[in-house]
């Protein structure tokens, strides 16, 4: 169950760039984005994207028509983005990090008309243009790095062409937004269409009363504007506001963001980090973590995975300030069930955020007691419309008015909840269920490891038991008995790793998760 809040809802025609623009009259001449090549202030904010706006109705592009968005993350990127919203057209933002034959299946798929990217990714989307049999007839390139082909043209040229166009298409609501491909860890990645106000919602319920941003607060995430997590971070958070956001092209690698933190690239220190618990250990494992004195931190996010505490606890002590841990997906835009500044259990995934429900049901589908796991649905305002031609699973995640997240969890005794695993990681030992993020939590704690993944591995006699394949700080060393010992110390003693393996990296998905499966298949192709 959740608290209720009181917030409007958007009107019944409503359009989510036009919202957002409207929202920072009069802060014309504030920034909104300082990326690694200069500022963009709100004025310029809202004439590009009309402009743009304008360019791509003047290319013949149709309402509810998509758009490929394959940009890193700059300045140009939240103006092409709320430009296609604007214009009433689909933008189909894509992860970076993917490869051509990934954006060969995107273009087939959405059929988008248009395209505009990076002219560093533009060799990744010219070969998958000859791959794929859709065509695009134009491409509009951010930033281009060589000489453009006919059907190719500069983002700043493209934009000249055209006057702001006055006003924003007509649309409503419950219109397509915009859409997010799920990560696709398994089989092709499902293009989750979002509304017009899906945005609003998670910038209401989550930006501006769970986070309290405000127009003083500097952002930035080392998750991508591509990501639903970094969507709202980067764009729908700090707009609502009128806060000002750090863009970063490049891998949110420890140093570069350490980086930002000290000002030392846009001149000017973020008040609110967004990050994920693989990144966070890895800064805290960095030997040139800043002092407290050096960074301006009121605030820090994670999501993505569940956070160890340990991580949690250690950041605290470090910089004064907490991690608001909490989880999102790609299908509810953003976070749903999380930590409160002021109110944190590190630990535990914290309570439900006011306006959205969560029960946790059963194998049965039925509702499961206090302290045992079961499968995590929520209820929502935010939650996608569906996955674009995929009407199975479209059924099996939007179930009525709930979503099933694919996520175990636990409900503890003061209303908050504590994450078991994915539902298909679940290890069932000795009869007794086993979170593979428990062991693993309790594995970070030991001084010498940096990460651990858990899976299930069949012994001799053909039961499952737990293995971890275990990380460590560069320089530490540890031995498989005493890390045995020292879960075995911490948890009940059937959960311990009967297996441990030492590995330099874990397989990670773009967002930084564990992909446990691929370890699963590494161990059934070794047996």
């Amino acid at each position: 169950m959740t608290d209720t809040i009181d917030v409007a809802p958007p009107p019944e025609r409503f359009n989510f760039a036009q919202h957002l623009l409207a929202a920072n009259t009069g802060r014309a001449a504030r920034p909104a984005y300082l990326d690694d090549q200069g500022t963009l202030s709100y004025g310029a904010l809202d004439e590009r994207v009309r402009r743009m706006a304008a360019a791509l109705r003047a290319q013949g592009l149709k309402r509810e028509e998509r758009v490929l968005l394959l940009m890193h993350d700059c300045n140009d990127w939240p103006v092409a983005f709320l430009a296609a919203i604007y214009a009433g057209i689909v933008p189909v933002a894509v992860n970076t990090l993917l490869t051509a034959d990934d954006y060969a299946y995107m273009l087939e798929h959405s059929r988008a008309q248009a395209a505009l990217v990076s002219g560093a990714l533009l060799p990744a989307l010219a070969s998958a243009m000859t791959k794929s049999d859709h065509e695009v007839a134009k491409v509009i390139v951010s930033r281009p790095v060589a000489p453009l082909a006919p059907h190719e043209v500069e983002f700043e040229a493209f934009l000249a062409a055209q006057t702001p166009l006055v006003k924003p298409a007509a649309t409503g609501a419950d219109d397509p937004g915009f859409w997010l491909y799920s990560s696709g860890s398994t089989g092709r990645p499902k293009g989750t269409v979002h509304s017009q106000a899906n945005g609003y919602w998670t910038a209401e319920l989550y930006g501006k009363r769970v986070l309290r941003l405000t127009e003083r607060d500097v952002c930035f995430s080392a998750a991508k504007l591509f990501f639903a997590y970094g969507l709202g971070n980067s764009l729908s958070f700090p707009l609502a506001v009128g806060a000002t956001t750090l863009l970063m092209a490049e891998r949110p690698t420890p140093d570069a963001v350490f980086k930002r933190w000290r000002g030392e690239v846009q001149g000017t220190k973020p008040t609110v980090f967004f990050g994920a618990p693989t990144g966070y250990a890895g800064m805290l494992a960095s030997l040139n973590l800043p002092k407290k004195s050096e960074v301006a931190l009121r605030l820090a996010s994670s999501a993505g995975e569940a956070l160890p505490a340990e991580i949690g606890e250690r950041f605290t002590r470090q910089y004064g300030v907490e991690i608001i841990d909490g989880i999102g997906s790609t299908e509810m835009l953003h976070i749903f069930l999380s930590n409160i500044p002021g109110k944190v259990r590190y630990g535990t995934t914290g309570w439900p955020v006011p306006g959205y429900t969560i029960e946790l049901r059963g194998d049965d589908g039925g509702p499961v007691s206090d302290g045992e796991p079961g499968d995590l649905y929520i209820a929502g305002p935010s939650a996608a419309m569906m996955y674009w031609g995929n009407r199975a699973k479209t059924r099996e995640t939007f179930q009525g008015g709930w979503t099933k997240s694919g996520d175990k969890y636990v409900k503890n005794g003061d209303g908050s909840y504590t994450y078991s695993g994915r539902s298909d990681d679940m290890l069932k030992v000795s009869g007794i269920y086993v979170s593979p993020f428990e062991v693993e939590a309790t594995l970070v704690q030991h001084p010498a490891v940096l990460e651990a993944a858990v899976i299930g591995k069949e012994d001799a006699e053909g039961l499952t038991k737990t293995k971890a394949f275990v990380v460590l700080k560069p320089g530490s060393s540890a031995t498989e008995d005493e890390l045995k010992a020292f879960v075995k110390d911490r948890l009940a003693p059937y959960k311990y790793p009967r297996f441990i393996e030492f590995v330099t990296e874990l397989p990670k998905t773009a967002t930084g998760k564990i992909q446990r499966f691929k370890l699963r298949e590494r161990e059934a192709q070794a047996r």
